[in-house]
C-alpha cells in the first residue's frame, strides 16, 4: 500500500468503523489516534476529532480528542527540549527560519501559541518542535496548548457532530468564539501572574 492509498483511505466512515472495531479498548482508540498525529502529522486530525464526536458523542468525544491531541503535543515538546542539542535535531536550530521562529516565540510568550493552536488546519508540529526548540516557559506552553487545543478540539467535535444544525443555528458559532475570547483571556492573565512571580523572585 502506497502513501497516496493510506490517504485515500482516511474518510469520516472509516475512521468511525475503525473506533468501533476496537471499541473493546474503551476510550484507548479515541485517545490514541488524535495522539498518533502529533508525532505523525500527515494523519488528519480533524477526521479523527469529528469520528470520536459521532462514535463518543459530543461530551465524551471532545474530551477524548483534546487529552490525545495536547498529550501528543506536551510529549514532542518535551523530546524536542531534552534532544534538541544533539546532533541528529542539530540541523534545525541553524536553519534561518527556526531561528527567527523560536526567538518570535520567546519575545512573544502565552499570546501567540494559544491563538495559533486555536485554528484546526495550524501546522502545529511545527509549532511543537519550534516551541521545544524555544526557551519558552514550560508551563506557558502547557498553558497554551492545553487551552488552544480546548478551543480548536470543541470546533472541530461541534462540527463533526452536527454540522447541520452548525449552519442553521448561528448563535452557536457565535458561542464559539466567545469561548475562545474568554480562554484568551484567562490564559493572559494567568501568564502576567507567572511573570510577576518570575520578577519578584529574581
Amino acid at each position: 500500500m502506497d502513501f497516496y492509498s493510506i490517504k485515500e483511505w482516511f474518510t469520516l466512515e472509516n475512521v468511525i468503523d475503525l473506533i468501533d472495531k476496537y471499541r473493546s479498548f474503551g476510550p484507548l482508540p479515541g485517545i490514541l489516534l488524535p495522539l498518533l498525529e502529533a508525532f505523525l502529522p500527515f494523519l488528519p486530525l480533524f477526521l479523527f476529532v469529528m469520528a470520536n464526536a459521532n462514535a463518543f458523542g459530543l461530551g465524551w468525544g471532545f474530551l477524548l480528542s483534546w487529552l490525545g491531541a495536547s498529550l501528543g503535543s506536551l510529549l514532542v515538546f518535551l523530546l524536542i527540549r531534552k534532544y534538541g542539542e544533539s546532533r541528529v535535531l542539530r540541523f534545525l536550530q541553524r536553519n534561518k527560519n527556526v531561528q527567527n521562529l523560536t526567538a518570535w516565540f520567546e519575545r512573544r510568550g502565552f499570546g501567540p501559541l494559544f491563538l495559533l493552536l486555536c485554528f484546526p488546519f495550524t501546522p502545529s508540529a511545527i509549532v511543537n518542535i519550534v516551541a521545544g526548540l524555544s526557551k519558552i516557559n514550560v508551563y506557558q506552553y502547557i498553558l497554551a496548548v492545553f487551552g488552544g487545543k480546548a478551543v480548536m478540539i470543541f470546533t472541530l467535535s461541534f462540527i463533526g457532530y452536527d454540522i447541520v444544525s452548525l449552519i442553521k443555528q448561528p448563535i452557536r458559532t457565535g458561542i464559539v468564539l466567545v469561548i475562545i475570547f474568554i480562554l484568551w483571556y484567562i490564559g493572559k492573565h494567568i501568564e502576567s501572574r507567572m511573570k510577576r512571580r518570575v520578577h519578584t523572585k529574581g
